[in-house]
């Protein structure tokens, strides 16, 4: 991706911008995203143990790069944050990029006369899914606070429910970044595996049982959710995909509270 240089008097108006990025073996994408953000003053890496090319990659576009073993979603991010020394904060995933378009919008929103006024900004965020761009289903807009004055937000939840609380008033942004979501059917169905188990551990059922029925009805309540009420099926196939996908994930995380019940049960027998 070519990216042209923002105008001079843009550069001498605006405050300094940090972008922050968390990693982990994304060297197939890593490097779209650095394209994409070579307007910031700074870039910082915070990377969880990649055993590819991630780290020579990042350094080579001048990322100031850091080891961080996994914290967990937010408290991760916080770190990567934490580490950012210029006055805005920009907060991007690897599977992400900031268009052209994009860019211009934050340059402008960084110009002392708007930052004076808000502390946190906030982005539509469009995915790219099975070569199509996603515009319903409930993936869209998917708006998500990303840029934030350092040190008036802090990155909160647990478990998947991960977002920057900011103090302050957040504006809001026309221009989406641009998501990569899954790099395939079966990068999703690992996904969902990993976020389902997740879901599990954080998760305690005193009625196992029940919870695996309600999962079954989540589930069909789930697809009808994705592919009519928010209107998927204008997505095409890949809007199917994305309903059955959905609804296989809820009914997935409610299963394996079930099955850890079981195991649960299998090592205290007696309780």
């Amino acid at each position: 991706m070519t990216l042209s240089s923002p105008p001079r008097n843009n550069l001498s108006k605006r405050a300094s911008l940090s972008v922050v990025i968390i990693t982990k073996n994304e060297e197939d994408r890593i490097g779209n995203l650095l394209d994409s953000v070579s307007f910031a003053d700074e870039i910082v890496i915070v990377d969880s143990g990649s055993s590819d090319r991630t780290l020579e990659i990042c350094r080579s576009y001048g990322a100031k790069t850091f080891h961080q073993k996994w914290l967990g979603y937010a408290r991760q991010k916080q770190f990567a944050m934490q580490n950012a020394s210029c006055d805005w904060v920009l907060s991007l995933d690897a599977d992400e990029i900031i268009p052209d378009e994009t860019r211009v919008e934050i340059l402008d929103a960084l110009t002392m006369e708007t930052t004076d006024q808000a502390v946190g900004f906030s982005f539509p965020r469009l995915s790219w899914y099975l070569d199509k761009w996603i515009y319903h289903g409930g993936w869209f807009p998917d708006r998500k606070v990303r840029l934030v004055r350092r040190g008036a937000a802090c990155w909160v939840g647990v478990a998947l429910h991960e977002k920057l609380e900011v103090y302050g008033t957040v504006k809001l942004l026309k221009k989406p970044i641009l998501h990569f979501v899954y790099r395939d059917i079966s990068d999703q169905i690992r996904t969902v595996n990993t976020f389902s188990s997740t879901f599990a551990n954080q998760k305690k059922s005193r009625f196992p049982r029940f919870y695996l029925a309600l999962g079954l009805f989540h589930a069909v309540a789930k697809f009808f959710e994705c592919a009519i009420w928010k209107l998927g099926v204008l997505d095409g196939p890949q809007g199917l995909v994305i309903a059955v996908n959905s609804a296989f994930y809820v009914f997935l995380k409610h299963a394996k509270v079930w099955e850890y019940s079981l195991k649960s049960n299998q090592e205290h027998p007696d309780s």
